[in-house]
């Protein structure tokens, strides 16, 4: 994560980080919290404190207004993305906030480069921007669906690994681009298991208030889940990087993942290490006057 060209945000210590080099491996991270992880009552209780904390941090961004914080949110369905940005910044001051989610795309979204709706939506300095699900749907749902590329008009090579090569290569470009020009971005990768997403659509099913979250599309998006494990292996391996690194973060467990997700991202905020705008001695004479001629009215 880069301040710019040669200043780097130091990435946080976490077991979850997608290694950077290109050697991730899916199979080598959990779903579920490890042995030693709180229990849930315990995790529920770190995640206030820390969304308390990153409260602070985002007040400070905002007065400090150089740099921006950029928060990408992708998984399988049942997961947990939406619970999960809003727990994490339910404590936080709306203003400082812009959340937007991405669905199926436009004809005016088709008519364009497939990163152009997002960076219409990118966060302003100051401020800590979410996307619930991006651009990387061209790499994950799009590769595992390519009849989808039907609707973009492209002149497709007959060898599409090296098509999907340039999309990461792309991304990547774009967003170290980004880094250099102020945004920090941390993407979450909620890793829930097959038999987890499973039960999770029971409930969907089975409980009457959560019947409008299912949709019969999930059940056939779910007999593919081979493909998308494929496909997040070879983006999250490709794309991975100092200036915006994956976090493969454990799902079955929200309350856990939850915390997770806020640990990360108050301890980057703290790297980057925001503060209120410095009064000069002109400044505080200024306010002096002010203060008289308040007093004296």
């Amino acid at each position: 994560m880069w301040r710019g060209q040669d200043d780097m945000i130091r990435i946080p210590e976490t077991p979850w980080l997608v290694p950077t080099d290109g050697s991730f491996s899916r199979d080598a991270f959990l779903t579920h919290p490890p042995a030693d992880a709180p229990d849930e009552k315990a995790c529920r209780k770190h995640l206030r404190k820390e969304v308390k904390q990153i409260d602070e941090l985002q007040r400070r961004l905002y007065a400090d207004d150089r740099q921006s914080l950029l928060l990408i949110f992708q998984a399988m369905d049942a997961a947990g993305k939406d619970s999960t940005i809003r727990a994490v910044l339910r404590g936080v001051n709306p203003a400082g906030c812009q959340v937007f989610s991405f669905k199926q795309p436009s004809k005016e979204e088709l008519d364009h480069d497939y990163l152009w709706r997002s960076v219409k939506c990118l966060p302003e300095r100051g401020r800590i921007g979410v996307f619930n699900r991006s651009y990387y749907e061209e790499v994950l749902v799009v590769r595992v669906h390519p009849e989808y590329l039907g609707g973009q008009r492209l002149d497709l090579p007959d060898d599409m690994d090296r098509f999907w090569q340039a999309r990461y290569r792309a991304i990547c470009d774009h967003e170290r681009h980004l880094s250099e020009n102020g945004s920090v971005i941390l993407k979450f990768w909620l890793n829930v298991s097959k038999e987890e997403q499973k039960q999770r659509f029971l409930s969907r099913l089975n409980e009457p208030e959560k019947h409008w979250k299912f949709s019969s599309g999930d059940l056939e998006e779910r007999k593919l889940w081979g493909a998308y494990m494929e496909a997040y292996q070879q983006a999250l391996s490709a794309t991975s990087t100092p200036w915006a690194p994956w976090f493969a973060i454990p799902a079955d467990s929200k309350p856990y993942m939850r915390w997770q997700v806020a640990r990360t991202i108050r301890k980057t905020l703290e790297a980057i290490d925001p503060s209120y705008p410095r009064v000069t001695p002109g400044d505080l004479a200024h306010f002096q006057a002010m203060r008289d001629e308040l007093n004296s009215d």
